[in-house]
């Protein structure tokens, strides 16, 4: 599939701002989409950025449609890490006739980067492109799990339109159904009603407040590890380190612990892609929040070259299996770790089929409390809420 037609080259103005040093900043080392050049050959590239200059869908919050090249600004002035493989560039994405233009345009250009083993990083727009995101992977037919860093859980209502606040229930009705889990990260209980609530928990989802993760914020790690798609809605940072927002807020997470999120799931042998949504620079106050967003883009950057090729295998030495005998499973729970990363896993109980179907999905990211609380004789809550699915 020819890519190029849905894309239009990076701002010319945006070179004149990188400066050219004698050790080459990202702006430099980036194979970037520039007017009067070819199309990036996407040739044994590992990661492309992508920006979207669609707002038309973001509810209050007209003006984020510049965002991606507000990021670019930022970005191209840091300096890559000991990173090795290509990376590229590829523009933005030309604005459609109709926002359905631009979300097929954006599923289609994610299809082929996914299907090729590209890594994309999408940014700018409306979050309401998540759900062009999940699309690319419906169209794949590939199942996977979905993490939102988000204040609220995007529901709206069953009748609403698509957009940035009622994605979640357009990819949730969307049949066939291709998102085996949804996890929320950071949601606010003052901005989410009772019935979403019951709702997440009779769809089995993972759902964290805020306060909670907050002094535990290694324990995100293995719940974005077990993301095929993250989607990160800037609103979810609060104010005062992320001001670019007409929706943000006075709570959130801080600068520090977004970047150590996207760090976390761009570690993960799993993760195929992650898009950064809502950033507005009509509201951001000295670049603050695009410096942030690029700082985040960096660490995803940083995160996917320290990649461990370590997700469990069959007959691997890389990984220790431990059986822990619970009183309610005669077999026990059968826990590996990786030798490599020290990181552990469950493997969850599933027939045959569902081994096959949900290959992917049954060996479940996981931390050493979880194999303490089943030494305890107690079932993990993750074990036991992905087995309810699973059955």
């Amino acid at each position: 599939m020819d890519i190029s037609i849905y894309f239009e080259p990076v701002t010319e103005s945006l070179f004149d701002e990188t400066p050219v040093t004698t050790h080459p900043r990202l702006g430099q080392t980036l194979i970037i989409n520039r007017a009067g050049n070819d199309f990036p050959d996407l040739t044994g590239v590992q990661i492309a950025i992508i920006g979207v200059v669609d707002d038309r869908s973001a509810v209050n919050n007209q003006g984020c449609a510049s965002g991606a090249d507000e990021v670019r600004h930022y970005l191209y002035k840091l300096y890559p890490g000991a990173w090795s493989g290509i990376m590229v560039d590829l523009g933005n994405i030309r604005q459609g006739h109709t926002i359905n233009d631009t979300y097929f345009a954006l599923a289609a250009t994610l299809e082929s980067l996914i299907a090729n083993k590209v890594f994309p990083i999408v940014i700018g727009g409306g979050q309401d492109m998540t759900f062009a995101m999940y699309s690319a992977y419906a169209h794949l037919q590939k199942i996977i799990n979905m993490v939102v860093v988000d204040p609220m859980f995007d529901l709206g209502e069953s009748s609403d339109e698509l957009n940035s606040q009622t994605y979640l229930s357009r990819i949730i009705m969307q049949q066939p159904n291709y998102l085996f889990n949804f996890t929320n990260l950071g949601y606010q209980t003052y901005y989410v009603d009772q019935q979403a609530l019951d709702l997440m928990k009779k769809l089995l989802f993972d759902t964290y407040r805020l306060g909670t993760l907050h002094g535990n914020l290694p324990d995100t790690e293995p719940l974005v590890r077990n993301a095929d798609l993250l989607s990160f809605d800037i609103g979810a940072i609060r104010a005062a380190d992320a001001p670019g927002n007409a929706n943000a807020t006075p709570n959130g997470f801080s600068g520090d612990e977004a970047c150590r999120i996207v760090r976390y799931a761009a570690m993960s042998d799993k993760l195929s892609a992650i898009g950064f949504f809502e950033l507005n620079p009509l509201f951001d106050r000295n670049g603050l929040t695009a410096h942030l967003v690029a700082e985040m883009v960096w660490y995803v950057l940083e995160g996917f070259n320290n990649r461990k090729n370590d997700f469990p295998v069959a007959d691997s030495d890389t990984f220790i299996r431990y059986i822990v005998p619970t009183k309610n499973f005669d077999d026990g729970i059968v826990f590996i770790k990786s030798r490599k990363t020290d990181r552990w896993w469950m493997e969850v109980v599933c027939g045959p089929e569902n081994r096959e179907k949900y290959a992917s999905h049954y060996i479940v990211p996981c931390t050493y409390n979880d194999y303490q609380t089943a030494c305890d004789n107690e079932i993990p809550d993750r074990w036991w809420q992905m087995y309810q699915k699973l059955m």
